[in-house]
């Protein structure tokens, strides 16, 4: 077990200093993990990694300075062979391929939740923790999977995956925002259903919400996609 060995070490490289600090308290709850430092642009990053001994990179891919798989591109060159776990909001698959053969072993868009992050580092753990000789083609592809094939978090007591994807759909493509009306309109469900998928979305750090006034009566609640930079 991961908590038994010694601690992962893992270097926080994020530009804005409030997430920084976010992500070093995630890390430090998860079991087995430990953050050894945050590092606020490549270079400080380079430099740390200089003194330091580190096994993993929580990396925002959008630094200040350079980008982050050019980063991971030079620390490569340099000799420097910590793991990456890619932060970022792209969404640009040709990225995520790029990414591959740098030692990126998994991407967390943002904004995310610490349950996220800590399914990513949990299943990281259990790769790193592989030794030995596999028996055969299956424990190969056993332990790819742990790394590459997150099991989708479990969606609260009557909400579904479909739903939940043209829910998301129709907030991210609404600039103004909707409401728990204007959704169910859209999306083709009830109101009150409408409102359990935005507060879902809500609880999980991917939608925000606010009131609605300028009416008569109790002000609406509109809900909006909380976009990335």
């Amino acid at each position: 077990m991961t908590d038994e060995r010694r601690p992962i070490r893992v270097l926080v490289v994020e530009d804005d200093p409030v997430a920084a600090d976010a992500h070093v308290m995630y890390v430090g709850r998860v079991p087995g993990f430990v953050a050894v430092g945050k590092a606020h642009t490549g270079a400080e990053a380079r430099r740390f990694l200089d003194r330091t001994a580190v096994d993993l990179l929580l990396l925002d891919l959008h630094l200040p300075d350079v980008h982050g798989l050019q980063l991971a591109r030079s620390l490569r060159a340099a000799g420097h062979h910590a793991d990456v776990i890619a932060v970022t909001s792209a969404r640009d698959l040709a990225v995520v391929r790029e990414g591959v053969s740098l030692g990126v072993v998994q991407y967390v868009l943002k904004p995310f939740t610490f349950a996220t992050l800590r399914d990513r580092l949990v299943r990281y753990a259990e790769f790193h923790a592989a030794a030995g000789e596999a028996s055969g083609q299956d424990e190969v592809d056993r332990a790819l999977a742990t790394l590459r094939a997150p099991t989708p978090a479990a969606l609260p007591k009557g909400l579904s995956g479909p739903t939940l994807e043209r829910v998301t759909s129709a907030l991210r493509g609404a600039q103004e925002g909707l409401t728990a009306a204007g959704l169910a309109e859209t999306v083709g469900i009830s109101r009150i259903t409408a409102r359990r998928y935005l507060e879902h979305l809500v609880e999980a750090g991917r939608a925000d919400r606010s009131p609605l006034y300028g009416q008569v009566g109790r002000p609406e609640l509109v809900y909006r996609w909380v976009r990335g930079r």
